[in-house]
């Protein structure tokens, strides 16, 4: 027997039939509404997840102040200028990153990345027993260190503030520790040497190891000039990406001129930059921190540098002036 349109006796199935699907529906509803409710379902939450004291909300505030989603994307959300950062700490790691973002327009060195890594403090946020071990626990340093130390970036100097950069890697820290289900999908083209084929036939790069130069070590054996040893010191450990050789400014202060001249303190006093002061910004730089500049940006060469390299370095500082008298 069928229903027509004008037939009364139909009228209540339908009736029934729809409030069946009604209240399967608003069941629906409510198994959907209290499983939002679960507790995150075994994904990690920011609250989870620090790094030197600074948590992944903290680190999200840092990364949408500085419009960082304008050039790259998180879980694939943003712009496709740079890449996609969800994965960043987990493939680089914390070093690579303390070493990149403070002078983001240059590429870190091997140097610069082991300075990050010079106490069991720092070793140990990187979980990392040794500089080998960290380049086994975040193979992109090695090959981004290899490929890249040196050279210049499309990114810019952001002139972070105190702490930023560690709340930035908080942040970085929790997008990897992220289950993103494969989303966005993982471009797969081969090992470095095809890529390098795909991109041009460009020589493929050696893969990083364990003979990565220490800071120390950057530099060939004493050279008999120490202003061209430093010189070649602070290529090497990666300085010149926040300093300029002249007056001008980048994540630091400018050398040129600085030697024998009177600086000013963050701290509204001054000091005559002399080759007590030098050694002293190199080897503890948030002692006396330059006005207008922030702290806790620059490492401490401390144990990193030899006396004579150090010297070299200072010397070297000292020929950028035009003060005749040398330290």
């Amino acid at each position: 027997m069928s229903c027509s349109s004008e037939d009364k006796n139909c009228e209540t199935p339908r009736r029934n039939a729809a409030l069946i699907v009604l209240v399967l529906m608003a069941v629906i509803f409510l198994v959907l509404s209290a499983f939002s409710f679960v507790d995150s379902r075994g994904q990690v939450t920011p609250d989870q997840i620090s790094y030197k004291g600074f948590s992944a909300d903290e680190g999200k505030r840092v990364f949408q102040a500085y419009n960082c989603m304008g050039c790259h994307t998180i879980v694939g959300n943003g712009a496709y200028l740079g890449p996609d950062l969800t994965k960043e700490y987990k493939h680089a790691g914390p070093a690579w990153l303390e070493a990149f973002l403070p002078s983001a327009g240059s590429w870190p060195t091997a140097a610069a990345v082991r300075t990050h890594l010079a106490t069991p403090e720092q070793l140990a946020l990187a979980e990392a027993a040794s500089w080998d071990d960290y380049l086994a626990k975040y193979p992109g340093s090695g090959e981004r260190i290899e490929r890249r130390g040196g050279q210049p970036t499309h990114m810019p100097n952001l002139a972070f503030r105190e702490g930023e950069v560690a709340k930035l890697i908080a942040f970085l820290k929790y997008t990897s520790a992220m289950d993103n289900e494969g989303w966005p999908p993982a471009i797969l083209s081969g090992d470095l040497q095809r890529r390098l084929a795909l991109a041009g036939g460009a020589q493929a790069a050696a893969p990083a190891t364990s003979s990565a130069a220490a800071p120390g070590a950057a530099a060939p054996a004493v050279a008999a000039d120490p202003v061209k040893q430093g010189e070649q010191l602070v290529a090497s450990l990666g300085c010149v990406a926040c300093h300029a050789t002249d007056a001008s400014r980048k994540v630091g202060p400018g050398w040129g001129g600085v030697y024998g001249h009177e600086v000013e303190l963050a701290d509204g006093s001054k000091v005559k930059a002399d080759k007590d002061y030098l050694r002293d910004s190199i080897l503890k730089p948030n002692a006396q921190v330059v006005a207008g500049f922030p702290a806790g940006v620059m490492p401490s060469y401390e144990g990193q540098l030899k006396d004579d390299e150090l010297d070299a370095v200072v010397a070297y500082l000292a020929s950028l002036s035009d003060k005749k008298e040398q330290p």
